[in-house]
C-alpha cells in the first residue's frame, strides 16, 4: 500500500477500535513502520474513532516530527512503538489500546497465561504482564524491554494492551484475540475453574502453529520455564 492507503486503514481501524470499546475517548494510539527511518503514527489528544488521513502524523526513528498537519502532534507514547520496532526489525505495525476485559486482567496485575481455547494458543500463547510504567516517558519503553524478543502481545500493568505483527491488520487482529481471549477466561471464571489443556494438548497446539508457518515471536519457542506456568510470566533466563 502507499502512503494515503495506510493513513486510510489506520483511521479505518482506529474507527473499528473505538467502536468494539477497546479504547475510550482519546485513548490509544497506532503506528505503521514505512521504512527504517520513517513511520506513521497516529496523533495525540484525538480520539481514534473520528481520523480521518490529514490527522496522521509521520516521525522518524528517534521521534522526531517529520510531517504533521498544523495542530497536530504524534502521539506522547511513540516512544514504545519505537523501542519495539527497535529491538524486532521484523515489524511493521503496532496497536495501543485499553480493551476491557484484557485492561482489566492488567489493573489485576494477572497475565493472560491459561491455555483455554486452541486459537489463544496458536495465535498468542501466553500474555505476559509488564511492570507499571508511567505513560508518555521512558519507563515503558524499558519496562516492555526484556519482553519483546519472546512475545507479540503484552498487558502493560495498570495501563492497557499492546501487539504488533508484520503489518497493521495482523497486530490489529492480535489485540482482538486477546481481548476475546481475556473475555472468554474472565467469563469462565466467573462460573467456576476453567479447563486448562494439558501439557500433551499444548504441544500439539504450538506444533500447529509451526507447521502454519505464521510469523512473529511465540512463547512456546523461547528458553526458560512453560510459558503458561511462570511466575507472572515475567521470564527470567
Amino acid at each position: 500500500m502507499n502512503e494515503i492507503e495506510i493513513k486510510h486503514l489506520i483511521c479505518d481501524l482506529g474507527k473499528r477500535i473505538y467502536d468494539r470499546n477497546m479504547v475510550a475517548a482519546n485513548d490509544g494510539n497506532i503506528s505503521v513502520k514505512l521504512n527504517d527511518h520513517e513511520f506513521l503514527c497516529t496523533p495525540t489528544g484525538v480520539s481514534k474513532g473520528f481520523m480521518t488521513p490529514e490527522y496522521i502524523c509521520k516521525v522518524d526513528e528517534k521521534g522526531n516530527v517529520l510531517e504533521a498537519s498544523e495542530g497536530f502532534r504524534p502521539s506522547s507514547e511513540i516512544k514504545m512503538h519505537l523501542r519495539v520496532y527497535e529491538r524486532r526489525p521484523d515489524v511493521g505495525a503496532v496497536v495501543h489500546a485499553h480493551p476491557n476485559f484484557a485492561t482489566s486482567f492488567a489493573i489485576a496485575a494477572k497475565p493472560l497465561n491459561k491455555p483455554i481455547m486452541p486459537e489463544a494458543v496458536i495465535a498468542l500463547g501466553c500474555v505476559p504482564l509488564t511492570p507499571y510504567g508511567t505513560p508518555s516517558t521512558m519507563e515503558i519503553p524499558e519496562a516492555i524491554n526484556p519482553y519483546l524478543d519472546d512475545f507479540d502481545a503484552l498487558l502493560l500493568e495498570n495501563h492497557g494492551a499492546l501487539t504488533w505483527s508484520v503489518d497493521l491488520l495482523s497486530a490489529y487482529m492480535k489485540m482482538e484475540s486477546l481481548e476475546f481471549y481475556a473475555e472468554l477466561l474472565y467469563k469462565s471464571q466467573t462460573i467456576g475453574e476453567p479447563k486448562e489443556f494439558t501439557k500433551e494438548e499444548i504441544d500439539k497446539l504450538v506444533d500447529i502453529r509451526r507447521k502454519m508457518g505464521m510469523p512473529g515471536k511465540f512463547p512456546a519457542d523461547r528458553k526458560g520455564p512453560n510459558c503458561y506456568k511462570c511466575d507472572r510470566c515475567i521470564w527470567k533466563q
